[in-house]
């Protein structure tokens, strides 16, 4: 009776930390799973080009993306525009490919293309079949080496700058409101300050000297990263771009631009006459804490609580409980997200309301989510917060066949020259407490570290007198 009663007991102990076993397994699984892990293989060429390989084997398909370190921002002051135009003169022409032959080899070969500008870099990419890498990787080579600048073709992109602001700025409502306007307001230092689609008067002054001086300083390979993602052999990829890109000499850098930006001690207000514009809007800024500070995570999980979807608190407060408006939205870099820019930036949202007599008691609604917000934190919203951000990190890095990816490798590896920083983002916003969120609070949501733009809509006045 006692043996079998014991033996019972020591099965009963068993079973237990069997299934104690099992679950702690399951645990490791689960953990492991969700630790999902970018490859990088990250080096530099010896002209200095910096390259990092992603391998990615979920669709036959390869991703090609070059940025280059000049923006928007470090552009020369007397050349407001220059950088956006070169992004345009990239595509008229190298020494294997004519004008406009660039774009029809890669659509030809079932791949997309495209190139933009930002606050610190110009970018190009392409997706591609995976088989295709080798002819992407020889014709960005190819412009990356030498552009057939013509005065014809240097003409031509003047006419298609100038009208590109004047169709997307000049002649709509809310033509560059608040992502072009908001830096001139907000900003002292010129470099972030000025505007950035660029002077009509200094495009139209621009010649084939100033062009060409452009191309050899800023377009060098010692002033370029290249990512490459996807369905792609590590080996040969590298020999290819060894190939390619080895022999292109590299440029005498200029000195890097002070892009600081002064501490802001008074709050901001201005008014811009739109007539265009059929209601008022408003758009708020706050200049960010220097990146890669814990401050800097801070905010990216407050810009979670206070903006991001429908249970984000001046969402709840502006559209849900006031009525005051159905489109509030915004974020860190309205031009990219808030890991791909490397100097000052700002915090910023924007919405249109319906009634201008509505404008102080939206304020007052605004001051009230904003003054309440410090004692409000608490580790459970931090928690929820970096679930969102979580999910928009994933989708950033996972979608389009992983230009997401491709981006926050060049980005890092041009602003850090450590593109595995892909792989610490979840835990350097994991590791900001309450006291870093209220301290960061204090410091940069302060109303005297905040500009306010107010959008006059001259075409609803007009409507009102007729």
């Amino acid at each position: 009776m006692n043996t079998r009663s014991g033996l019972m007991r020591l099965g009963a102990l068993l079973t237990f930390l069997l299934l104690i076993s099992s679950c702690e397994t399951e645990k490791s699984k689960e953990a492991t799973a969700s630790k999902f892990e970018v490859p990088v293989t990250y080096y530099t060429l010896d002209n200095g080009l910096k390259v990092i390989l992603s391998e990615d084997t979920t669709s036959p398909t390869a991703i090609v993306a070059v940025y280059y370190n000049i923006g928007f921002r470090n552009e020369p002051r007397d050349r407001t525009g220059f950088a956006h135009l070169f992004e345009h003169m990239m595509f008229q022409g190298s020494d294997n490919l004519g004008k406009m032959e660039f774009i029809k080899l890669v659509q030809e070969n079932g791949g997309i293309l495209n190139g933009s500008t930002r606050f610190d870099f110009t970018n190009y990419f392409e997706i591609v079949p995976s088989h295709k890498l080798e002819t992407m990787l020889w014709a960005e080579a190819d412009r990356m080496k030498g552009l057939n600048i013509t005065q014809e073709s240097l003409e031509n992109q003047q006419g298609v700058v100038k009208n590109e602001v004047k169709v997307n700025v000049l002649n709509q409502p809310y033509g560059g409101f608040p992502w072009l306007d908001m830096p001139q307001y907000a900003n002292e230092n010129w470099y972030n300050a000025h505007n950035f689609y660029g002077d009509l008067e200094d495009l139209d002054a621009a010649n084939l000297e100033d062009v060409s001086s452009f191309f050899k300083t800023f377009y060098a390979p010692n002033n370029a990263a290249i990512s490459v993602v996807g369905d792609i052999d590590i080996a040969q990829t590298k020999a290819w771009i060894e190939t390619y890109f080895g022999s292109i000499p590299a440029a005498t850098l200029p000195e890097v631009p002070d892009i600081s930006e002064a501490r802001q001690e008074k709050e901001k207000y201005f008014m811009k006459n739109d007539s265009l514009a059929n209601k008022p809007a408003l758009a708020l800024a706050y200049h960010m804490p220097e990146r890669n500070t814990p401050e800097y995570y801070a905010m990216g999980l407050l810009d979670q609580i206070l903006i991001q979807g429908d249970n984000s608190l001046l969402v709840q407060k502006l559209e849900n409980e006031m009525g005051f408006a159905s489109d509030v939205s915004g974020g860190i870099n309205y031009l990219g997200n808030m890991f791909n820019y490397k100097g000052p930036m700002l915090w910023m949202y924007d919405f249109t309301f319906d009634n201008p007599e509505s404008k102080e008691a939206i304020m007052q609604s605004i001051d009230t989510v904003m003054t309440g917000l410090r004692d409000q934190v608490d580790q459970q919203m931090l928690d929820q917060a970096i679930v969102k951000i979580r999910s928009q990190l994933y989708d950033d890095i996972g979608g389009t066949f992983g230009l997401g990816r491709a981006d926050l490798l060049c980005s890092f590896a041009l602003f850090d020259d450590n593109p595995n920083r892909i792989n610490t983002l979840e835990d350097e916003f994991k590791k900001v407490d309450v006291e870093t969120v209220q301290r960061t609070i204090d410091n940069y949501l302060r109303s005297s570290n905040r500009t306010v733009l107010e959008v006059n809509p001259l075409l609803a006045a007009n409507e009102k007198i007729q």
